[in-house]
């Protein structure tokens, strides 16, 4: 299990099962109504205050044998840059028994580990990579309005939190490096608002990856006490992209936006959302696949995934979407509206892996 790649199992039972395949057969409300947890949310207490302390609630930190973070394709190699990066992992949990997850369950850790192999292994050349294992709210959260999902977002939030706090404990000196995927990009914002913005911490922050989680520049930037970057060697601004192949059907994504309030209280509908070029480093753009350092695609026996570069294209649109022209063939999984989601990491490791290096020279050269 350990040794499937990240585009298997976590495309496949992450996402296919609970949205492209129910999906296109049956559409949303059915896919809402057998993945929502039917149960009713469960308050739990606080974790102790040392449960993160030690390396048992840790899916990756330097002391951990077989850290899955430390992956990396042929021609690779980890290294510690001198920068400590804090990674919270996406959603790894489909059961519906729970709103959230609990700490012992094999599959969704098991997936979160496939995660990280996948994704934080972007960053394991920029510095150590710390991915704490979370009671991440179920898949089902996102399929609904109910008080129950937000009551389970906070929670896996509480412990994301607790365990940043050990993270800074652990490194008192290191420039940091703050990454998420889906709902660890949430997660990541709302960490941003309430332990970095307006506090000297954020000094200490090379840059920011809120990936696969939607950003508006007009509500919501300012409150996360970073701009977007807008430059391959900017520090201290935050970095965001969705990716979508073409044609593109961003209905899904828009429409949920479109309904929700920006963090300063106003509503997102038809604002822009940060799109940051991952092939540039920049602010919107185009580039061609040719400024692609690498790709990673699975092998035929799914145990790994070679990095092929000069593969995908990127381009941002005018609403802030990341769009790769057809797409490439890297699993069977895109989700409806040809929404790349799953890849957004993969798709562009090679220039995520550059992007994190580039950034931390310049923090440290000042």
């Amino acid at each position: 299990m350990a040794r499937k790649f990240l585009y298997v199992v976590a495309s496949l039972i992450v996402l296919a099962i609970a949205a492209a395949f129910a999906y296109r057969l049956w559409g949303v409300d059915l896919v809402r109504r057998y993945m929502t947890p039917s149960v009713a949310f469960e308050a739990k207490p606080a974790l102790a205050g040392d449960a993160y302390a030690g390396r048992d609630m840790w899916l990756a930190r330097p002391d951990i044998p077989g850290n899955p973070a430390l992956w990396v394709p042929a021609g690779q190699a980890a290294a510690d840059g001198g920068a400590a990066v804090f990674f919270i992992h996406p959603t790894s949990y489909l059961a519906t028994d729970h709103w959230n997850a609990p700490l012992d369950n094999v599959e969704a850790n098991d997936r979160a580990r496939l995660f990280l192999r996948g994704q934080a292994s972007a960053f394991n050349a920029a510095g150590q990579v710390w991915a704490p294992r979370y009671r991440q709210a179920a898949f089902g959260a996102f399929l609904t309005t109910r008080a129950d999902a937000e009551n389970a977002l906070a929670m896996a939030y509480r412990d994301v939190a607790q365990a940043f706090d050990a993270f800074l404990a652990a490194n008192p000196d290191r420039p940091i490096i703050l990454a998420g995927h889906s709902q660890g990009g949430l997660h990541l914002t709302r960490l941003l608002r309430e332990r970095i913005a307006g506090k000297p911490l954020g000094k200490r922050v090379v840059a920011t990856y809120v990936i696969g989680w939607p950003v508006s520049k007009d509500t919501d930037l300012a409150a996360l006490g970073m701009p977007e970057c807008t430059a391959p060697d900017q520090t201290g601004c935050l970095l965001s992209w969705q990716s979508f192949g073409e044609p593109a059907d961003p209905s899904l994504i828009l429409d949920t936006f479109d309904a929700t309030t920006g963090f300063d209280g106003r509503p997102r509908r038809g604002t822009a959302m940060v799109c940051t070029n991952p092939l540039t480093g920049t602010a919107g753009g185009e580039a061609p696949a040719s400024a692609n350092l690498g790709t990673l695609f699975p092998t035929k026996d799914l145990g790994s995934a070679t990095l092929e570069p000069a593969r995908v294209p990127a381009r941002c649109d005018g609403r802030g979407l990341l769009l790769i022209g057809e797409g490439p063939d890297v699993g069977a999984y895109v989700l409806p509206g040809n929404n790349y989601h799953v890849y957004d990491v993969s798709l562009f490791w090679g220039n995520v892996r550059a992007d994190a290096a580039r950034r931390l020279a310049g923090f440290v050269k000042g």
